[in-house]
């Protein structure tokens, strides 16, 4: 039998995908093992199992086809057709024999480690064409030549197989953790992500071309920048910050991005209703990493949010002190994704973290998305780079002006700072629940000679004319220690003559409701008197804020604005500060009963006191967490009394050995969103 004939009667009688084995090389069997899902560049293995001939090597020759998307070509790259060879090469689409074992062949395949990720068709042609079936490829951290290689196991550990993690919220004073289920390897998860880039207006407009660029991971986290909120397409998430919030939950109500990703899978692509920021990065966060690029959740403190692109946030209050509404903003905290790459599109410095922002708040090519753009061109104020640069290089770095908007219409500066914008940016720490700042990775210490050196390069223009000038009455805010919810406290105008003549002044101070984005509530209380101040004096005035006053005022974000403006009755001068206090909330207390082993069943006692000077109603705790139960678990409790403890004991069954998160939630009519978690060691 010629080499030919032997060639033309290969028979293949069946194969096996080796999923199992694959995605647990491949570190994706989190997802299952009953479908084949491998990292790009990185070999997996293949059986064949022939009958009524033998594989001979050197002599059997065989050839794959691997393809993706709809309107696949090798120009494109979404087609490889390869030929057995001598060795896998990592490097392009490769096979070669691993083992031949009687009538059973095992084979290893290579994809390129710039190959488009997504569903792939395998093929192999021999005597025919056999269709070997379907299999998803994903970016690859462990490969040394994917765009996401991570060389450190424990951030990959953190930033690509973690399944949950701690979003930093409230002020640079009082800065509180909320937990989150990111679940990027639960079932259907994977899915949902790969339907979000189907999704995408740019794949349905040319899918040929979006699925070629599907390779590059800059691309992607811009294509999950946009879709990730759905203001131009059928993307996930509905914003909302105000007004009512029928017809979805409040932002405040998500922990767990499964729970938005399943839903907007199951209602064909309905938005999700509703999203704040948090909730924004937490789901491009889980989109990421379970398409295999590693992310992390950053909040950046007193963010900006320059409207005009001048580099400066320009704030105004009238004259009875009362903050006005403007376009531009100071967020108490502001939340982003942050995703680790190379960027081949700059120069050569400007790889490792990049920053994207799902959440809609201008537009970029004419759509709202945001990144990504490198940590190191905001650092060294590199604003010509790609992507969407100036604006973030904004968010923490702005310059802040602070005027008095006078009857007829004048404007009259009362201070500023180039300090009080981007403070304490903060993100997980690698393999614990510390907070880890990183505001160094974004600018250089601020009041830094650097730090100005980089605000100039900038190109910003508008210098503050009075900024850095020591005024002649400092106003100063001081606030109690103990600012719980449910109590009475009061906050402190210091009025600090600094002249050698006596100052006659008026005090306007008040308090006001605030939303975490800037939005300005009610008023929650307010004095206003006349201060004689000896020279080099200084007079405190109190305000006593009451839950009474303040509780419903501020019912879902918990923050209250403190603003003092003083005017120099003789000058005319105006001087003021303002500040944002966070209301600490109760703590839930979580205490494990038992022994936690795997598919064992296991018990949580949950607790929390109802700290407020009045009944709450409709009492309920949650529990929630990956790999501990399939779905949430809730527990009714009804009404609580001031003071009184509610306590309840809640079951479970982990299906996973590893360290996990038990979320728990409380609700109730007047205090709700109250969120607690406890890790737990599953043991195998």
């Amino acid at each position: 039998m010629d080499r030919a004939q032997h060639h033309s009667t290969l028979r293949i009688v069946r194969w096996d995908l080796e999923c199992k084995l694959n995605n647990k090389s491949h570190h994706t069997q989190l997802n299952g093992v009953d479908r084949l899902i491998v990292r790009r560049g990185q070999p997996f293995s293949l059986t064949l199992y022939l009958g009524g001939s033998a594989f001979q090597l050197g002599v059997t020759t065989l050839s794959f086809i691997a393809e993706t998307g709809p309107y696949c070509s090798e120009e494109k790259g979404t087609k490889a057709i390869f030929k057995l060879s001598k060795s896998v090469s990592k490097m392009h689409w490769s096979t070669a024999v691993c083992s031949i074992d009687g009538d059973k062949v095992t084979l290893s395949i290579c994809s390129p480690p710039d190959a488009p990720i997504g569903l792939y068709r395998l093929t192999l042609v021999q005597a025919g064409m056999v269709r070997l079936g379907k299999f998803t490829l994903l970016f690859n951290p462990w490969c040394p030549n994917d765009a996401v290689y991570l060389d450190n196991k424990q951030q990959r550990n953190e930033y690509v197989l973690s399944q949950d993690g701690l979003i930093f919220m409230g002020t640079p004073n009082y800065i509180t953790e909320k937990p989150w289920k990111f679940g990027q390897f639960e079932s259907g998860i994977l899915d949902a992500c790969l339907r979000i880039l189907d999704e995408n207006p740019k794949y349905l407009k040319n899918p040929a071309a979006d699925c070629s660029m599907r390779g590059s991971p800059v691309y992607i986290s811009r294509v999950l920048s946009a879709m990730i909120n759905s203001n131009d397409d059928r993307g996930v998430l509905e914003g909302r910050w105000t007004g009512s919030y029928a017809g979805g939950k409040h932002p405040a109500q998500w922990s767990d991005s499964t729970e938005i990703l399943r839903l907007w899978n199951k209602t064909s692509c309905n938005k999700v209703r509703f999203g704040q920021c948090w909730v924004f990065a937490a789901v491009a966060c889980t989109v990421s990493r379970a398409l295999g690029i590693p992310s992390r959740v950053v909040t950046n403190f007193q963010s900006a949010h320059d409207s005009n692109s001048n580099l400066k946030i320009e704030r105004y209050h009238d004259e009875n002190g009362r903050s006005l509404d403007s376009r531009d903003s100071i967020w108490n905290f502001h939340v982003w994704v942050e995703s680790w790459m190379t960027r081949p599109d700059l120069e050569p410095g400007y790889e490792g973290w990049q920053a994207s922002d799902p959440t809609p708040q201008e537009k970029s090519e004419g759509v709202f998305c945001c990144g990504p753009v490198s940590l190191q061109a905001i650092k060294e104020g590199e604003l010509t780079m790609k992507y969407d640069t100036p604006f973030v290089f904004a968010e923490v770095n702005a310059d802040v002006v602070d005027y008095v908007k006078l009857r007829n219409g004048s404007l009259v500066q009362i201070g500023g700072s180039s300090t009080q914008v981007g403070q304490k940016i903060s993100t997980k720490m690698v393999g614990s629940d510390t907070r880890e700042d990183i505001t160094h990775l974004y600018k250089y210490p601020e009041g830094s000679e650097r730090e100005r050196q980089v605000f100039e390069k900038a190109n910003h223009h508008n210098k503050l004319q009075q900024m850095g000038a020591e005024p002649r009455v400092r106003v100063r805010i001081k606030v109690s220690e103990d600012m719980r919810r449910g109590k009475d406290f009061d906050v402190f105008a210091v009025v600090t003559n600094k002249t050698s003549q006596s100052k006659v002044c008026q005090l306007k101070f008040y308090a006001q409701a605030v939303s975490y984005s800037g939005k300005l509530g009610a008023c929650i209380e307010r004095t206003e008197l006349g201060l004689n101040i000896p020279p080099s004096r200084e007079k405190r005035v109190s305000l006593t804020l009451s839950y009474h006053t303040y509780g419903e005022a501020t019912a879902l974000d918990n923050m209250i604005r403190i603003v003092a403006l003083v005017t120099d009755r003789k000058t005319g001068e105006y001087f003021g500060a303002t500040r944002t206090i966070a209301l600490e909330n109760p703590e839930i207390k979580i205490k494990v009963l038992g022994r936690p082993q795997n598919n064992s069943p296991l018990a949580a006692e949950i607790s929390l006191q109802n700290p407020l000077p009045e009944m709450l109603e409709n009492c309920s705790f949650s529990l929630g967490g990956g790999s501990l139960m399939a779905a949430k678990a809730v527990e009714r409790i009804g009404s609580l009394n001031p003071g009184q403890e509610a306590k309840v004991t809640m079951h479970f069954t982990p299906v996973g050995p590893g360290m996990r998160k038990l979320l728990v939630d409380f609700n109730s009519d007047k205090l709700c969103n109250i969120k607690g978690f406890k890790n737990i060691f599953i043991e195998n």
